[in-house]
């Protein structure tokens, strides 16, 4: 209201501004609430893991084998059966450990990419884009040609008796150094800093590149054989793996999931900053250790039994966090499945 002037009796109203009617959001809909609920998420992927499993069991380029010679030749391995005739049965043990290596590679990355984007809280973060997988390419190759003769006498015959492990342990250390070199780098005054964290993984993942192409250069000059067995790990496969490959691979799995029940609600408070979780009791010195060395020790083991395998690391965590939400009591399971 305005008073009025002198010699005048009208009176000046504001007009009244309109209600704010606050629109509800729709809400939704239940049946699409059962579909992203983790438990269903859970279900389909281990029947979808399930189906795959059987059908790279069933289909090959040797030949093809029906569910029931599936069937039948599992059964042999348990010994409750005859064994399939000819070459079939061969064929399915290679294709059984094929199988196996595959499931815990995918696994392994997928799961080290959501303990990474966790810990960084930065949904680009994954063991390809930090450094992580090149790391442990290099320390497998140190270790290769080690294995060729490359180096001390005593070093070498120690690497010749376990030359399986030794790889892995070289891969291990490899990504080990690079995912804390990297944390080095991009933290300041005590504080993770994404973009400097990024940029620097960016550049330790170029040089350790340059240096593995290097390493291949050398061999290619020397030993061809050695040569391709480097130029391997940057193609990544899935063929030709023994028991103590598989051994490898799984046991490094199965001993990065024995951080998950000490770090996975930790990680929920990470989302909030480091300074909030550090005031909520969270020791954080404590979950980044136990996060950064069960990333890199999956990620080691996956590319020490199989080679450098990109993307997936990136991208599973990324499309669960949309599907399920961002808790990482469900994003780290379910990455292991996808």
């Amino acid at each position: 209201m305005v008073e009025p002037q002198a010699g005048r009796t009208d009176i000046f109203v504001a007009p009244k501004a309109p209600p704010i009617r606050l629109v509800p959001s729709k809400p939704r809909h239940p049946l699409s609430r059962s579909l992203r609920s983790p438990r269903f998420t859970a279900a389909i992927l281990t029947l979808g893991l399930a189906l795959l499993s059987f059908g790279s069991l069933c289909y090959g380029s040797t030949l093809n084998l029906s569910g029931a010679d599936v069937v039948t030749g599992l059964t042999a391995l348990l010994g409750l059966g005859d064994e399939l005739s000819g070459s079939e049965q061969t064929i399915l043990v290679l294709r059984i450990r094929r199988t196996m290596v595959a499931i815990a590679v995918g696994a392994s990355l997928a799961y080290s990419g959501a303990l990474l984007q966790g810990i960084f809280r930065n949904a680009l973060a994954s063991p390809s884009i930090l450094g992580i997988s090149t790391g442990a390419s290099v320390g497998a190759s140190i270790a290769i040609l080690l294995v060729a003769g490359y180096g001390p006498s005593m070093v070498v015959v120690t690497a010749l008796e376990r030359a399986p492990m030794f790889v892995s342990a070289c891969a291990f250390g490899g990504a080990m150094l690079t995912t804390f070199l990297v944390n080095a780098l991009g933290t300041r005054g005590g504080r993770i800093s994404v973009p400097t964290l990024l940029l620097a993984g960016i550049a330790v993942n170029t040089c350790l590149g340059g240096l593995l192409v290097a390493m291949q250069s050398f061999a290619m000059s020397d030993n061809l054989e050695v040569a391709k067995a480097l130029v391997s790990w940057t193609f990544g496969s899935l063929e030709d793996h023994g028991s103590s490959r598989i051994a490898v691979v799984w046991g490094g799995m199965l001993l990065s999931l024995l951080v998950l029940p000490f770090v996975s609600r930790e990680l929920d408070i990470f989302a909030g900053g480091e300074e909030d979780a550090a005031s909520l009791g969270v020791n954080t010195a404590r979950v980044k250790l136990l996060t950064l060395a069960a990333a890199s020790l999956a990620a080691a083991s996956a590319v020490a039994v199989a080679g450098q395998i990109a993307f997936l690391g990136l991208v599973v965590p990324h499309l669960l966090r949309i599907w399920v939400g961002s808790s990482n009591r469900h994003l780290l399971p379910l990455s292991l499945l996808a």
